[in-house]
């Protein structure tokens, strides 16, 4: 994408997020917690990396309102209509990843701090 100018490469990006973003409210059935196991991130880190993107611009931007954004409805809403408890497999599981991300990280010297 190196040949594309700046405008266009972060128009695609942008685009390429807005389709992430309906395909996860297509898929309601894939948890947060799920998504956390597999790639390190979910809806909730989507909303704060907006946040941070807005506060690098200058612009405002709070938490609340960009997980509206990213879950298409207040968080409320979406958790008492579509997130399960998690099972013990699953905290397993999640604990078992965040153990080998700070193993990674201790082993890379790199600090101990969420993304």
């Amino acid at each position: 994408m190196k040949h594309l100018d700046e405008t266009t490469r972060t128009e695609l990006e942008a685009a390429a997020f807005r389709h992430l973003l309906r395909h996860l409210d297509e898929h309601k059935e894939v948890q947060n917690i799920d998504l956390m196991i597999l790639a390190d991130f979910c809806r909730n880190c989507l909303s704060k990396w907006l946040v941070g993107a807005a506060e690098e611009r200058g612009a405002e931007l709070d938490y609340e309102t960009a997980r509206e954004y990213v879950y298409g409805m207040p968080y409320g809403e979406w958790k008492e209509k579509y997130q399960l408890d998690a099972t013990p497999e699953q905290q397993a599981a999640f604990q078992a990843q965040q153990a080998q991300k700070q193993a990674r990280k201790k082993n890379n010297g790199e600090s101990s701090q969420n993304d």
